[in-house]
């Protein structure tokens, strides 16, 4: 099938529902993610890009995210336990090339807590899913070549490593970042699914971790 802009609904399985980012979900986002722990590593274009109050993040949020399509930006919230309902991180498919049948899956950041936890491989079971079963036949998923974390949790997922970008794109702070790309080809989707549900099953539910501490807390 040829490849389409993947319809905006909601996904859930076990451990998460992912739903579209709404501008009403921006202050829970922030209550999640707004910590510098999060950017450290690259997110948002590194430790400069951090906001430490909503208003500062809600600006933001406003240029760094899919709002108007075609590609799509989730709010991840737990599905189980104490916590369920809670909004714990984001994630983003767009890049979206339908002639070459490519996708770009990123953007990607979670509470602490939940570092660790089936939470992202969960999200990725089924973003993923949604993005092969809209006919796309690559997925790239890349990081700054700094982020040992972010580019470990890509391999863990069964990504193929295919190079640096060298001078990719531009920080926060103005220096110009390396980006690793990895990627799955819609071939690898069944052995990488079954690799992701088998993680999620030995991981179980996740705990519910914490909140951002308020300001000058």
């Amino acid at each position: 099938m040829a490849a389409q802009v993947p319809t905006r609904e909601s996904l859930e399985n076990e451990v998460v529902r992912v739903a579209p980012l709404t501008r009403d979900d921006v202050p829970e986002l922030f209550d999640a993610i707004g910590r510098p722990e999060v950017f450290a590593g690259g997110y948002g274009g590194g430790p400069a890009g951090y906001r430490d109050t909503l208003a500062g993040f809600t600006e933001f949020a406003d240029g760094y995210y899919a709002w108007a399509g075609p590609g799509i930006s989730y709010a991840v919230r737990l599905r189980a336990g104490p916590a369920a309902g809670r909004l714990v991180g984001t994630t983003t498919l767009s890049d979206l090339d339908l002639a070459s049948e490519h996708a770009h899956l990123g953007w990607t950041a979670y509470a602490p807590a939940v570092w660790g936890t089936a939470v992202n491989p969960a999200t990725k079971l089924l973003v993923l899913g949604h993005a092969f079963a809209s006919g796309f036949g690559r997925v790239k998923l890349q990081a700054d070549v700094r982020n040992d974390r972010s580019r470990a949790a890509i391999s863990k997922l069964g990504a193929v490593f295919e190079g640096v970008v060298r001078r990719d794109r531009l920080r926060a702070d103005g220096t110009w970042r390396d980006a690793a790309v990895y990627s799955i080809l819609i071939d690898e989707w069944p052995a990488v699914r079954a690799r992701l549900e088998q993680r999620i099953a030995g991981l179980g539910t996740p705990a519910p971790g914490d909140r951002r501490p308020p300001a000058g807390g």
